[in-house]
């Protein structure tokens, strides 16, 4: 059963496993640094349905029935789905599973939702209340872009702070069973909610950087660890802005640097210069993806050997963003180390 560390952090004694995980993409992020890693690439960003948020939720249901494919579960296997979206009431999410009868958890926490339903899926089958659990989520960037900016349509200038949503998703299947040839979850701590003020809904980076930056300092102090006792300290969707913003606080009001060990989901998915996406990667499907790609495969190779993954979400609406509201920032770490017997 989990464990509490210090103030904020969950340590997982039983260390559930990850023994399937999945990542889908669009054209774009097919086209980038990750491109050899994706489990799939959709040249199409419609996926063949007749809206964009309809493609999202077949972009959903791929990621999550490629990784039930890759544990050789079935959905009757599962005993909960945890998930969300960026859309209003998490349509993306419960309409892509209303087929599959899994009890479902929805989740909001924005672009931090791979690492809250990660987080949560540790509780659940580390205290045994559940043997099997799916952690997943997506995004997509015309989806997104209709619901908090401007239609695509109008051909808005997009400022240099901005990032892009990433069209993607990522589902992984988490055991209570410590398996040792699979990545396990060691420890989890859910962040507490920061806001600085930030209104710009283009500078997603600044507003969540505070956020990273005190789960991060959590973490740490609970653990009592330092940044050079793991190989990565992945946040989610920062972009080039929020990356900069995030090592600068930790260093000013924590004394913590993490520069060598620092890198970001939203850095990793884009070639920010070469495909013109400014600031970086965003959305929920960013830090999903590039962890049940990228991070996964580098985890069972053995060239990762312990990862803390610091997903990022900002906390707005189309409504709190017409109504003048500033945009408050959530982060989510996960501990996830590699197997214990490297494949």
């Amino acid at each position: 059963m989990a464990e509490r560390i210090g103030t904020y952090t969950l340590k997982f004694t039983e260390r559930p496993s990850i023994i399937g995980n999945a990542a889908v993409v669009g054209k774009t992020e097919g086209e980038g640094p990750l491109k050899d890693y994706f489990d799939r690439i959709f040249e199409d960003d419609t996926l063949g349905q007749k809206s964009f948020e309809k493609a999202e939720s077949a972009l959903q249901m791929e990621a999550v029935t490629l990784a039930l494919q890759k544990a050789k579960k079935k959905p009757e296997d599962m005993q909960y789905i945890l998930g969300g979206d960026l859309l209003n009431q998490c349509i993306g999410t419960s309409f892509a599973l209303r087929d599959l009868k899994i009890p479902f958890l929805g989740l909001y926490g924005a672009c931090s939702t791979m690492a809250l339903s990660l987080g949560l899926a540790g509780i659940l089958t580390d205290s045994k209340a559940a043997n099997l659990v799916i952690a997943e989520t997506s995004s997509h960037f015309c989806s997104a872009e209709r619901q908090f900016r401007l239609p695509l349509e109008y051909g808005g200038q997009r400022t240099p702070t901005a990032q892009r949503t990433a069209t993607a998703a990522g589902a992984s299947i988490v055991s209570a069973e410590h398996v040792p040839q699979r990545p396990c979850l060691e420890a989890v701590t859910f962040g507490r909610i920061q806001d600085l003020g930030i209104k710009d809904a283009n500078n997603m980076g600044a507003a969540m950087a505070p956020a990273a930056a005190e789960t991060i300092a959590n973490f740490l102090n609970d653990t009592k660890t330092l940044p050079s006792d793991y190989d990565l300290i992945l946040t989610g969707d920062l972009g080039k802005v929020g990356t900069e913003l995030l090592q600068e606080l930790l260093l000013k009001d924590y004394h913590i640097d993490i520069k060598d060990r620092h890198n970001d989901c939203g850095l990793l998915l884009f070639d920010c210069e070469a495909q013109d996406v400014h600031a970086g990667g965003s959305g929920c499907g960013c830090a999903a993806s590039v962890f049940n790609s990228y991070i996964m495969q580098k985890l069972l190779k053995g060239e990762l050997s312990k990862v803390l993954l610091v997903a990022t979400g900002a906390l707005m609406s189309p409504t709190s963003s017409l109504q003048g509201e500033s945009i408050p920032g959530i982060a989510h770490a996960v501990l996830v180390s590699k197997p214990d017997i490297v494949q």
